[in-house]
């Protein structure tokens, strides 16, 4: 009866469901869960994007999915920008939340400005979510090594989620496999530094916002170039190290890596040999380029004066104080990893 109803409805001829694991009773609950929203925003989509392939199409729009990996339900969106078209690669950018935020938060344009990068650079955006104990995601961590929270604790399998999530999209849609990248805020920046670490064979650049490298082993299989955006006044990942005075629950998190020490592991790593160049000297921040380095690989460093714990150019404050609007960290990203493709194994 339920099922003849939301066939009458339009619920399975119009929009397939989108989940990619689970019973077909949890598709049509998330259908009618659904419903609702998609009347008010008519501009998301929540249709899985057709294969991609010759003569294959996609809409734009955004799309939720959930998928099983190590035993556990994960969920992520994606956002795919008008200018897609099958027949053109597209980079694509895993865009990764906040400790304790979700995937909905990092996806708020309002907030950081992720869709109109999407759809001013043409790419496709991935918002996963972390490790939550609740089946909403909210209040969601990463296994980013020595931070945070119940994913660390319980050693959630982050980065293979996050490949089979960037496995699964490329199935979907023409992906450039040259120009995938990673960013994300905080713990979320942390979390894209260890997929600099373990997954080098996958992302060719990624741009950590807030959020230091804390991971206890890193043996990347390829160079990796890495932008690293930071306030001088962050108030929960201190610039010099340590937690800062804004950190809730200190036994969620870690005794942080300096932003210093950060730079100086990877430029390392890196092969970076000559000294820093400024390329950016606006009032209230600096940027400084470490290049050439080995492979073609950049790092870079962006340092703004205020803004606390926040996304340069936002509109969420993490902190007492706005974020930073003397740089746009979507800008900074953006013009960073045009300059990047995946380096060849040595």
């Amino acid at each position: 009866m339920v099922l003849m109803l939301l066939v009458s409805m339009g619920f399975l001829v119009s929009q397939p469901c989108a989940a990619q694991d689970g019973s077909l009773r949890e598709c049509l609950k998330e259908r009618l869960l659904q419903r609702p929203q998609a009347r008010s925003e008519s501009q998301s989509d929540t249709r899985a994007p057709a294969p991609a392939g010759p003569g294959a199409s996609a809409q734009a729009g955004d799309y939720r999915f959930n998928l099983n990996h190590d035993g556990l339900e994960r969920l992520y969106l994606v956002h795919v920008p008008r200018s897609y078209t099958p027949s053109h690669p597209a980079p694509l950018l895993v865009a990764l939340h906040g400790g304790g935020g979700n995937m909905d938060d990092q996806t708020d344009d309002s907030k950081y400005g992720l869709i109109t990068t999407s759809e001013r650079e043409g790419a496709v955006v991935a918002f996963p979510n972390g490790s939550s104990p609740f089946k909403s995601g909210k209040l969601a961590t990463w296994n980013a090594g020595n931070c945070c929270g119940g994913a660390r604790d319980r050693q959630v399998d982050d980065v293979g989620f996050i490949r089979q999530m960037v496995s699964s999209i490329s199935a979907q849609l023409h992906i450039d496999p040259q120009r995938i990248y990673a960013t994300g805020m905080s713990n979320g920046g942390m979390m894209a530094y260890r997929l600099a670490c373990e997954a080098s064979d996958v992302f060719s650049a990624i741009a950590a916002v807030a959020g230091t490298d804390n991971i206890r082993q890193c043996q990347p299989a390829r160079p990796v170039s890495v932008l690293h955006i930071h306030a001088k006044d962050d108030d929960h990942v201190l610039f010099m190290s340590g937690v800062g005075p804004a950190a809730m629950n200190r036994s969620a998190e870690a005794d942080y890596t300096s932003v210093p020490g950060t730079i100086a592991k990877w430029t390392a790593m890196d092969g970076c040999t000559a000294k820093p160049k400024r390329v950016i000297d606006a009032p209230g921040a600096t940027c400084e380029r470490y290049s050439p380095c080995q492979s073609g690989v950049e790092v870079q460093l962006c340092v703004t004066e205020t803004g606390g714990h926040s996304w340069p150019g936002g509109h969420k404050p993490r902190s007492n104080e706005p974020p930073s609007s003397a740089i746009s960290a979507n800008d900074v990203m953006w013009e960073f990893f045009s300059r990047q493709t995946r380096q060849q194994a040595p």
